[in-house]
């Protein structure tokens, strides 16, 4: 019991720390840090190695180094498009190292002449000498040098010094190592071989060296996986004990609904798809499949008719899309497809499909309310406006949610407590390769479509220096937009900022709106309001626009069946899984689409990552070569939780098939983790829930 109770203390406010008062705490507050346990586990984002450190003058190019020197001279430099470039130059008294920081003018207000920074980046040869650009680099204390070793560098905010972080991590993290608990069974630990608790948090900020760090960080991704899966098996469970409506339909009628709304054939995959949810529905016990399937596979033909099959059994149906353009999608296929539908499948009435999203008017709004709640609709598609609190069923049966990876769990709940407990059928267009997949989503059965339908021509993907991009406006896109054809232009997030984001493709939009005089440009960014962006989207669609400038908020399902090049800036910035949902969004209607991959690195490995889009339009295959090379982090974008954490990159296939090996054990022995083996980690399971629920 005394264990249990150290435990809860870790979910204590940090003023509860000695020295930690109000005004700390609101600081920490802004870098998500509310409880003595978020402190914790608050990992580095880096660490610097004052035992590796490099000599100025013994740099070669195309080196990853980390040197220590001091600010010399800081300079604004213009570039050719108008863009404010930082450069400066540092000294180590062996040599001197220019430093260009593109787009980041506002640097020169930040760092000044006779400051100690450390710099680390990529090495590279311009115009005679030795440079780097965009470095990772911050302030140094000349403390650190006294005894060199490895120190953490955590993320900060405004009123918080690394000095400072630094101390208060020391003194949480020395007094926790020695006193937490550790909450996973003995009997796991042997069997997977795993590190101490508290040796793997002292280790994880403060390593003795690199394989300390390894194991340290190993043990706490073992951690994370083992309790998410557990936490969603237990979800699973609870949901599964309130019974569904059983839903069947002869074979005929199915067939009859088919022949009548696909004027093309279903491709085998898209049929196995039909006929696993269509065993699901027919059973008293929720469906919760999840549908994966690469972009231009048919998932919609599959939703469609999850959706007509609740129809015909006179039950309502609702899918909802991550935002208004995309809900607006589906309602015109989707309700095209189910206005096909034979009426002797319907007792003779044409199905009733309403649209509901947060920018219609309050009138328009509640009609559909009160459609709902009589019964009127059968079929409603919509954003999350769904599952507000105005929004009652009168007997929702199936239920759709479109791109899983924008909508966590508690979502899934939300649209779940409309209908007595419906049907649910998750689709995504990420692909994820297997192993991941049963982790991230162990309470949902996988369907996956893993071909293509015929006539889809793939997409030619080349990946391009940049200085051959005039030669591809020339020849490639100059063309395409004399036939009428559409084009994208994708600048990616270069900083964790949405304000450079957007400043990269505002500064590039008044370029290209000069480069093509003759079409009309458009420009859609991250910091417009979501309607802005939806009309943005709508005139594109519409082919106001010939051109769209976008940053990486143009991705998941939007159709542009007009839109036949994509030309992505900086590609190297992105994940393969990301490009290729990118690259989706061309070619979408039987015409030859190109896809222009502009790689600035000079890295190897880098060209070699997107190579690998050259010779593959395999989402699966590409996710997987994608996992192998950049862990896990990259591909799934947010985490169920909501909190991307660390040691994204750590998860490794093998361990994870670790934690979900042990996930099933544990529950097989004893689900509610109630045996004195297994209490702990039922405290440790129930306290991080708690403290979520309170915080979200």
């Amino acid at each position: 019991e005394a264990a249990a109770d150290l435990m809860r203390g870790l979910h204590a406010p940090v003023t509860k720390i000695k020295g930690v008062g109000e005004k700390n705490a609101a600081t920490l507050e802004k870098l998500g840090i509310h409880t003595i346990n978020d402190l914790l586990y608050f990992l580095p984002r880096a660490y610097d190695d004052y035992t590796k450190l490099s000599y100025i003058s013994r740099l070669q190019p195309n080196m990853l180094a980390t040197v220590i020197g001091t600010v010399r001279h800081t300079t604004i430099r213009a570039s050719a498009n108008g863009r404010r470039d930082f450069y400066m130059e540092i000294d180590d008294t062996t040599a001197r190292l220019g430093i260009m920081c593109f787009g980041q003018h506002f640097l020169i207000r930040q760092i000044k002449e006779g400051q100690h920074l450390v710099v680390r980046g990529l090495t590279t040869f311009f115009s005679g000498r030795i440079q780097m650009s965009n470095p990772d680099m911050h302030v140094v204390d000349p403390d650190d040098l006294k005894t060199p070793g490895i120190l953490p560098v955590y993320p900060l905010t405004e009123g918080l010094g690394m000095k400072q972080m630094r101390a208060l991590m020391r003194k949480i993290v020395s007094y926790w190592a020695e006193n937490i608990p550790d909450y996973i069974p003995e009997s796991t630990l042997e069997r997977v071989d795993l590190a101490d608790l508290g040796w793997a948090l002292e280790q994880a900020h403060f390593p003795a060296g690199e394989d300390h760090l390894m194991h340290a960080r190993r043990r706490l991704v073992f951690d994370e996986l083992l309790i998410m899966q557990l936490t969603i098996m237990a979800n699973r469970r609870a949901w599964q004990s309130i019974p569904a409506h059983e839903i069947t339909v002869e074979d005929d009628a199915l067939q009859a609904f088919i022949d009548a709304a696909f004027p093309f054939p279903l491709t085998g995959a898209q049929r196995r798809a039909i006929d696993d949810l269509r065993a699901d529905l027919a059973q008293p016990i929720p469906m919760n499949r999840l549908l994966q399937g690469d972009v231009g596979s048919g998932k919609t033909a599959v939703a469609a008719t999850a959706l007509a099959l609740a129809v015909m059994a006179g039950k309502q149906g609702a899918i909802m899309a991550p935002t208004g353009i995309l809900a607006e999608q589906h309602f015109r296929g989707i309700g095209a497809t189910l206005a096909k539908m034979p009426s002797e499948l319907t007792n003779g009435k044409t199905p009733v499909v309403a649209l509901l999203t947060g920018s219609m008017n309050s009138a328009e709004r509640e009609a559909v309310y009160a459609g709902l709640e009589s019964g009127a609709i059968d079929v409603v598609i919509g954003t999350h406006a769904l599952i507000q609190s105005g929004v009652t069923f009168n007997d929702l049966a199936v239920a759709v949610i479109d791109e899983q990876h924008r909508f966590g769990v508690e979502q899934r709940g939300a649209l779940r407590s409309k209908g007595t407990n419906p049907h649910l059928l998750v689709m995504t267009a990420t692909p994820i390769p297997r192993t991941l997949a049963l982790t991230l989503y162990a309470d949902l059965d996988q369907s996956v479509i893993d071909e293509m339908p015929p006539g889809r021509l793939p997409v030619k993907t080349r990946v391009i220096e940049p200085n051959e991009r005039h030669r591809i406006y020339e020849h490639i896109v100059e063309p395409e937009l004399e036939r009428g054809h559409q084009v994208f232009i994708v600048y990616p997030l270069v900083e964790a900022s949405e304000h450079i984001e957007a400043e990269a493709a505002i500064e590039n939009f008044d370029r290209l709106q000069r480069v093509f005089s003759h079409h009309q440009v458009g420009l859609l960014h991250g910091r417009m309001r979501p309607a802005e962006k939806d009309a943005v989207m709508a005139a594109f669609r519409d082919h106001e626009f010939d051109v769209l400038v976008t940053t990486s908020v143009a991705e998941v399902g939007v159709d542009i069946p007009n839109a036949t090049v994509i030309i992505i800036e900086n590609a190297t910035r992105f994940g393969l899984a990301q490009l290729h949902q990118f690259r989706g969004r061309v070619g979408r209607s039987g015409l030859q689409a190109y896809c222009f991959l502009v790689c600035d690195s000079p890295v190897e490995d880098a060209r070699k990552r997107l190579r690998a889009l050259e010779m593959t339009n395999d989402g699966f295959q590409l996710a997987q070569i994608d996992w192998q090379l950049r862990g896990a982090g990259d591909l799934i974008g947010t985490r169920q939780s909501g909190q991307s954490s660390a040691l994204d990159e750590q998860m490794q296939p093998e361990l994870v098939e670790l934690a979900q090996r042990e996930a099933r054990t544990l529950y097989e022995i004893d689900p509610d983790l109630t045996q004195s083996e297994h209490e702990l980690l039922g405290v440790r399971i129930r306290s991080l829930q708690d403290a979520r629920s309170d915080v979200s």
